[in-house]
């Protein structure tokens, strides 16, 4: 009944600072299998899907103030997705994935979006292991091996000497927490995406491949803000 009320107040308009409050509530009850049993219906993961700003047609980071609300609906999506076998089914219905993948590419170039990133990849991550099906359509329908590429390079900040030659930079600061935490994520997407591609059949799947093992290579010879950071990466 709790997370019910909690879902209605989120439905209406109420102001960012309660929004937050609410999904925060709903981040730590939604840990809870028992709970999510009566909550994890459509109409609320669409709720949590809006908050997330995953469905608008608008740009979704126009708005700095609402980037603490998309974070929160992001990390409640995680959780559910994640004990929830009806919201893996759900998640397939709704276009989930889809709609990260756009939210994502948004990000690219956009300042103060890292947590944002880093939530969406980890919801990408989770439906990639979690749902086979959905772990096809981003190999298959969404590119999903080129945008977590992408991702991946964004969060190294590669910088390239040949086409499939990253430069090198020895005296490079090390990564940041938060970019050191959207590398890690977008690493254990595309190995869930990639898992099963055995056979590069194409040219385009060819140059994806080689580029994608460059960046590799690059993310072995980077380091992140501690040892045990760094260690996680590799």
């Amino acid at each position: 009944k709790l997370c019910e009320g909690i879902l209605n107040i989120l439905e209406k308009d109420t102001k960012t600072s309660c929004q937050v409050a609410c999904l925060e509530t709903l981040r730590i009850l939604s840990r809870d299998k028992k709970v999510l049993v009566p909550v994890t219906t459509k109409r609320n993961m669409q709720i949590l899907m809006r908050l997330a700003k995953l469905d608008t047609v608008e740009d979704p980071l126009a708005r700095v103030s609402e980037f603490p609300v998309i974070v929160e609906a992001l990390k409640c999506l995680c959780n559910i997705v994640f004990n929830s076998a009806v919201a893996q089914k759900l998640s397939l219905e709704l276009n989930l994935a889809a709609m990260l993948c756009n939210l994502l590419q948004k990000c690219k170039d956009q300042q103060f979006v890292d947590d944002i990133k880093c939530f969406d990849l980890r919801l990408l991550f989770l439906l990639s292991l979690l749902h086979t099906d959905i772990r096809s359509q981003l190999r298959q329908e969404l590119q999903g091996v080129q945008v977590l590429t992408q991702a991946l390079e964004n969060s190294l900040s590669v910088t390239w000497m040949e086409e499939y030659k990253a430069a090198e930079d020895h005296d490079r600061p090390p990564l940041s927490l938060q970019e050191t935490d959207c590398a890690i994520e977008a690493l254990k997407a595309l190995f869930n995406v990639t898992l099963d591609s055995w056979n590069v059949h194409s040219e385009t799947e060819s140059h994806q491949f080689r580029y994608m093992a460059a960046i590799l290579r690059h993310c072995l010879l980077t380091t992140g803000p501690t040892e045990d950071k760094t260690e996680e990466l590799h």
